[in-house]
Order: C-alpha cells, then sequence, then structure tokens
C-alpha cells in the first residue's frame, strides 16, 4: 500500500470510518518479542564473548597480542564490533523507516549468522589470520547494527502503549544482560576450542532468520524517502574519528603511558568532534534527513537520551574494573591460576546480570502503569549508592558483600533501564521510531565505548603513579638484578594491565622474553610468577585508579537521576499516549492482505 494509501486508511480510522480491535492490531506480539529479544542477545552476547576468550583466540591464530606492535591487534579485535555497531544503528533505522523495519531486522540476521561462520573457519594465522578475523568482526557487527537499530521500533509497533513498558523491558534487560552471559560463555568455550565462540551464533542466527521470515509482519508506517548522504557520511565520518581516537589513546605512545597527546588521536578527537558538531546544521538543509534534529524537541526523548548516555557511561567501563579488579588481583589471592581467572571472572559476576534479570521485566511492566519517572530516577540513585558502596570495600574483600553490591548495581541498571527504553519509545512518532530507536542505540553504544576508555584512563593514571616503584622495590627483594628490574618498572603500565586482564601471568610476560626468571633460583622465580606476589604488589596503586573510576561513575549516573526525575509522570504519560492515539501516530491495523508500505 502507498503512503496515501495509509493516510487514508488513518484518516477512516479518525472518522471512524474503521474500527480495529486490539486484538487485531496487536496479534502475534509476543512472537514478536520473542525473535526480537533472541536477536539483541545474540548480538550483544558477541559483544562480550571475545572479551574473555580473546587469549584463546589468539593462541589459536598464533598470535601474542601482548608482543609490542600487536596490542593494536587486540584492541581492535575487543572494540571493532562495538564501534561499527554504535555508528551504524541510526542509518539503519532510518532504513528501517523507509523500506520497512522487519525487512531491515531480517537481513541483519543473515548478515549476522553469514560472517559468524566466516569468523569459525578462520583458516589463517599470524598478523593476516588477525587481520582478517577483525574485518569479518567489523562485518559481523554490521548485521548486529541492523538488529539493534530496528527491534526496539518493531517492538514498540507491535505492542500498545500500556504494555511496551514490559515488553521493552525483557528486551533492553536481555540487550544489557547478554553482555554478561557472553563474559561466562566465553570462558566456557574458548579453552575448549576458540572456533566455538563464533560458531556458537550460527545455529541461533539460522533459526533467527528463518523464524523472522516466517512470523514477522511490518505493522508501522514506512515513508519512502531519499537517503541522505551527505547525512550519512558526516555522522560515519565523525563517530568513527572520535571512537578510533579512543582506542589509540588507551595504547602507549611514544615514552608516555597512555596516549592521548599523540598528534594522531588529538587528531581524530578533534576531527570527529567536530563533524559531529557540525551534522545538526547539515541535517538542517538536506531535503530528507537522516535524523529529524526536531526529535530533540520532543522533552522526554532528549531527557530520557541524556539520561541513556549517563548511565551508559557509568555502567559501560565498570566491567572492565571488575574484570581487572577481580583477574589481576582477587582471583589469584584465593588460589585460582591465572589462566582460569578469566572464566571465573565471568561466574563471580553472575550477580550483577541476576540483578538485570529480575528487575527489567518487572520495572517495566510497573512503568506502565505509574510512568517512567519514578523507576528510572530510583534506579539511577541506588546504582550511585551501589558505587559508593563499592569504593568502601577493601581490594581483598569478602565475596558475599562484593556479590551483594553486585547484585544491587544489576538491579538498579535494569530498574532504569526499562522505564527509560520505554519512555523514549513512546515518545516517538510512529513513522520516526527507527531512527529514534537507532538514535538512543547509538548514544548508549558509544557511551560505553567512550567509558571504557575513561575508566581504562583513570586505571592507569593511578597505577603509573605508584606502581613503578612498588615494582622496582619488589622485584629487586627478590633478586632481579637493578637493570632487569628498573626496564620492566619503566615500562608503561598498561602491559600488566592488559595482561591481567587476557588471563597472562603478568611477571611471566614482563620478565620472561628477557631470560632473567631462569637465572634466579627456582624458588624465587615460583614467588614471582606464583598467585601472591604480583596481585599483592598492584593492590594499592589499583586502589587509587579504582576510587576515582567510581568517583566519575557516581557523578555520571547522578547526572542520569535528575535526568530521569524530569521524563514523565503517569499523568503526562497516559494523556502523550492518548494524543498520540487520537492523531494516528500509532501504528493502524488494515485490512485483511494488506501490509502497510506495499
Amino acid at each position: 500500500m502507498s503512503v496515501a494509501g495509509v493516510r487514508r486508511l488513518l484518516a477512516q480510522r479518525r472518522a471512524g470510518e474503521i474500527e480495529v480491535s486490539d486484538e487485531d492490531r496487536y496479534k502475534g506480539k509476543w512472537s514478536v518479542l520473542s525473535n526480537t529479544t533472541l536477536g539483541v542477545l545474540m548480538v550483544t552476547i558477541d559483544s562480550s564473548i571475545v572479551l574473555i576468550s580473546l587469549p584463546d583466540i589468539f593462541r589459536g591464530v598464533r598470535l601474542d597480542p601482548l608482543t609490542p606492535g600487536n596490542t593494536s591487534y587486540f584492541l581492535w579485535m575487543l572494540m571493532g564490533y562495538m564501534i561499527v555497531t554504535a555508528v551504524l544503528v541510526v542509518s539503519f533505522g532510518r532504513l528501517g523507516d523507509i523500506y520497512g523495519r522487519v525487512r531491515m531486522y531480517n537481513l541483519g540476521f543473515a548478515v549476522f549468522s553469514f560472517f559468524s561462520i566466516l569468523l569459525s573457519i578462520t583458516w589463517m594465522h599470524g598478523v593476516p589470520g588477525a587481520i582478517f578475523m577483525i574485518v569479518m568482526r567489523i562485518l559481523q557487527g554490521v548485521g548486529g547494527a541492523l538488529l539493534f537499530a530496528n527491534s526496539a521500533a518493531i517492538i514498540t509497533d507491535a505492542f500498545p502503549p500500556d504494555q511496551r513498558g514490559l515488553a521493552l523491558g525483557v528486551n533492553q534487560v536481555a540487550a544489557i544482560g547478554g553482555s554478561f552471559i557472553g563474559l561466562v560463555l566465553g570462558g566456557i568455550l574458548g579453552p575448549i576450542d576458540w572456533r566455538l565462540v563464533f560458531l556458537i551464533s550460527v545455529p541461533v542466527g539460522v533459526v533467527g532468520t528463518v523464524w523472522g521470515y516466517i512470523n514477522l509482519r511490518e505493522r508501522g508506517v514506512r515513508t519512502p524517502a531519499k537517503i541522505d548522504w551527505v547525512g550519512n557520511l558526516v555522522f560515519a565520518v565523525g563517530l568513527v574519528s572520535l571512537l578510533v581516537g579512543i582506542v589509540y589513546g588507551i595504547e602507549p605512545y611514544g615514552g608516555q603511558t597512555m596516549g592521548w597527546t599523540s598528534p594522531f588521536v588529538l587528531g581524530t578527537l578533534v576531527g570527529g568532534a567536530g563533524l559531529l558538531a557540525l551534522f545538526p546544521w547539515v541535517e538542517t538543509k538536506v531535503e530528507v534527513p537522516m535524523f529529524r534534529i526536531s526529535l530533540f524537541r520532543i522533552r522526554t526523548f532528549a531527557l530520557g537520551n541524556l539520561a541513556s548516555l549517563m548511565a551508559a557511561l557509568g555502567r559501560g567501563g565498570l566491567m572492565f574494573v571488575l574484570i581487572v579488579w577481580l583477574q589481576g588481583i582477587w582471583l589469584p589471592q584465593h588460589g585460582y591460576s591465572f589462566v582460569r581467572t578469566p572464566l571465573w571472572a565471568g561466574i563471580y559476576m553472575l550477580p550483577l546480570t541476576l540483578g538485570f534479570l529480575l528487575a527489567g521485566p518487572v520495572s517495566g511492566y510497573l512503568s506502565d502503569h505509574f510512568g517512567p519517572r519514578p523507576f528510572a530516577t530510583t534506579g539511577m540513585l541506588l546504582a550511585a549508592l551501589s558505587f559508593v558502596l563499592l569504593e568502601l570495600l577493601p581490594i581483598n574483600f569478602h565475596y558475599g558483600w562484593f556479590a551483594l553490591l553486585l547484585l544491587a548495581n544489576g538491579l538498579a541498571m535494569g530498574i532504569f533501564a526499562s522505564p527509560n527504553r520505554a519512555g523514549v519509545m513512546n515518545s516517538l512518532p510512529a513513522d520516526r521510531r527507527g531512527e529514534g530507536a537507532g538514535m538512543s542505540t547509538t548514544t548508549m553504544n558509544a557511551a560505553m565505548v567512550l567509558s571504557i576508555g575513561i575508566f581504562f584512563t583513570l586505571i592507569i593514571t593511578g597505577l603509573a603513579s605508584s606502581l613503578p616503584h612498588a615494582l622496582y622495590s619488589g622485584l629487586t627483594a627478590q633478586g632481579v638484578p637493578a637493570a632487569s628490574a628498573r626496564a620492566v618498572s619503566e615500562l608503561p603500565p598498561t602491559a600488566s594491565v592488559f595482561a591481567a586482564f587476557l588471563g597472562y601471568d603478568p611477571i611471566k610476560n614482563l620478565l620472561g622474553p628477557s631470560g632473567v626468571l631462569s637465572r634466579l633460583p627456582a624458588s624465587r622465580a615460583a614467588y614471582l610468577t606464583g598467585r601472591s606476589f604480583f596481585p599483592s604488589l598492584i593492590e594499592k596503586p589499583f586502589a587509587e585508579g579504582l576510587h576515582e573510576a567510581l568517583d566519575f561513575a557516581v557523578a555520571a549516573v547522578s547526572v542520569a537521576a535528575v535526568a530521569s526525575f524530569a521524563l514523565p509522570s503517569r499523568r503526562r504519560a497516559a494523556a502523550a499516549a492518548a494524543s498520540r492515539t487520537s492523531r494516528g501516530l500509532e501504528p493502524v491495523a488494515t485490512p485483511a492482505n494488506v501490509t502497510v508500505g506495499e
């Protein structure tokens, strides 16, 4: 049906000439939720499954990620996927508005599955193998962006306004919870066979693709239009430049601890920020913009995205900090070998996932009846409290208290995420839900990458102030020659953090290549590479960076709480929903055998 035909149907509906029952309009909604939730769960599991299994992947392609010159491969394998999903979701959301959200979503499942297969059959080794996998991983992220960009809009079209909070809550919990589930799966599958890390997505992707093509149908209003190539290019180049600058900013540069003063990093950051600042002006000058800046005049959309941005900034780097804390310090101190720490770090972080899974659907359901404001605000206040209490824990904590605080933080983020997402999506006109959902997802994904850069910088800055002296003193006390100890202590602490992050023994990684360990008495070499020397050495320097990172997290989620308090109350949300319905802005069921937009 043409756009004119859709408008005619809308006019007839408003005039009362067409009666559409809720049963017909929202038929099959739970099946829609199941498929879209499967999609975002698969995408987010794959965003973190590599995090834990990177040592096994690089062993599989026979490349040491910690060798000088190879660190960039490690970072791009980790963050390339996140960058491409952040960059493309707005464009793909707009394409969904133009060509059909279900069509774009199903294409995403197929693309994701295809490149998962290619990743699992990688045959090359060394640098060519790493480059091949990075390229395939980025292309897999294209499929993930198609799924991410359209899932929330499809759900919003499929559910009535008074049930969207629950539906989007389930979907949002799957999106956030999948990132933690991936940690455990990566730790289990990686040691068995690194190819399973990618192969596990294939049957899920195939089932999701077939199921989507058979089951999903277009319910939203499609608005055929020209593609805004200028806006897409400015936005994509600007965001890619900014995120690439962040990736290389956390690498050492020259003799400096990090690369934030590198001309390349400064150029990409400034250039990317400049293009993103130019983007709103470009969108006001093109005939059919990729993203209508006027959507930010919708108070709920603007404030909801601000709250989501700040929540993601506070949450995104938390996973990184917790993994370093567990793998580099706590787990070795409690009897776990370094090679086993990736799996157990994922297991010990399960209370965080449990909190998300419990709170998300419940808060979404309640926000349908009482409005998003009380839940989104309470969630962020509880998150701030959990970050404050984490600061009070000793580095060598009692796990019961740590698990309780992780559960509280997971509950807090779950309480916030569902009402926030529902409030944002409910505020959008039916024909702009794809691009609105894309902008919302881009905000969250880009903030996650930025958050990792911020948290990593704060941790490294804290380590750089005191770790060199502690490392030099500790090594010389165990008989390491002063020259060797000084050379190791003067290395950027990034090497130690990356080693702990990947499940390598940091001291063996630092001293092994020089042959110093082989010249020491066996007892001293065993102590240096054992489970207590490095963790006790890094404990105090790590605490300094940890407190700064958690202070930042408290500030970020506090801003999110203020923004959330400005979201609509129950009365205002109901009035807005009634207004949209009366103006025909909700999806309309069409007569039998007619698909909107065809």
